[in-house]
């Protein structure tokens, strides 16, 4: 099994930014990809970004490509998210999610096994 712990959510301004963090602690030797998603209120959990565990592969949604940078550390099995030039349309709770597998559509949440508690973040105007 594998736990995954998000942080690092808040309040910004448009045009700011954030860091989020997803913690791994577990079978993480076993993972192979890791992703953000995001989920606005009434609307579906969509994909932001993501990246194999041991690095590279890295695919972003067209709506934050240029803006989000995924990113690793090895020795922390930590994952980033930085998100710059926020903008209100950012404004959802995000989640970390990993999968063992190694064969999936990278931006479907069905390809992923292992889910966070979700950090909020929220863009105001």
């Amino acid at each position: 099994q594998v736990q995954l712990v998000e942080s690092g959510g808040g309040l910004v301004q448009a045009g700011g930014s954030l860091r989020l963090y997803c913690a791994a602690s577990g079978r993480t030797s076993s993972l192979y990809r890791v992703a953000w998603f995001r989920q606005a209120p009434g609307q579906e959990r969509e994909f932001v970004a993501t990246m194999r565990w041991s690095g590279g592969s890295i695919e972003y949604a067209d709506s934050v490509q240029g803006r989000f940078t995924i990113s690793r550390d090895n020795a922390k099995n930590t994952v980033y998210l930085q998100m710059n030039s926020l903008q209100p349309e950012d404004t959802a709770v995000y989640y970390c999610a990993a999968t063992n597998r190694r064969f999936g559509t990278t931006y479907y949440r069905g390809s992923y096994d292992y889910w966070g508690q979700g950090t909020q973040v929220s863009v105001s105007s």
